[in-house]
């Protein structure tokens, strides 16, 4: 049962929250501030969460095949590849350094 009252206080915090967004005026989401952040926040947050999930097992910090993986596709990204050239040397940089390892 403690499941289920989790699953009811997540939705209506869920609920909350997007009513909460709607009562924002119009005034405060146009100033320049505010549109820099939320042009900048979601690329912060998706670094963080890449960060987090390459370098961190277990709550420990690591350095393996998946951090080679995420630099062979910073390599390709700064030679300008396609999105999925850059997906497939990342792959296949984290699949080579697995079975040398």
């Amino acid at each position: 049962m403690n499941v289920w009252i989790a699953i009811a206080v997540t939705a209506v915090g869920c609920y909350l929250a997007k009513l909460l967004g709607l009562l924002v005026p119009d005034g405060a989401l146009e100033r320049p501030a505010v549109r820099r952040l939320a042009a900048l926040l979601p690329v912060a947050l998706l670094a963080a969460l890449t960060a987090q999930q390459t370098f961190s097992t277990g709550g420990q910090l690591v350095l393996d095949a998946r951090a080679a993986g995420l630099a062979a596709a910073a390599v390709a990204l700064l030679l300008r590849a396609p999105f999925l050239v850059v997906v497939a040397v990342a792959v296949a940089a984290t699949a080579a350094v697995r079975a040398l390892a």
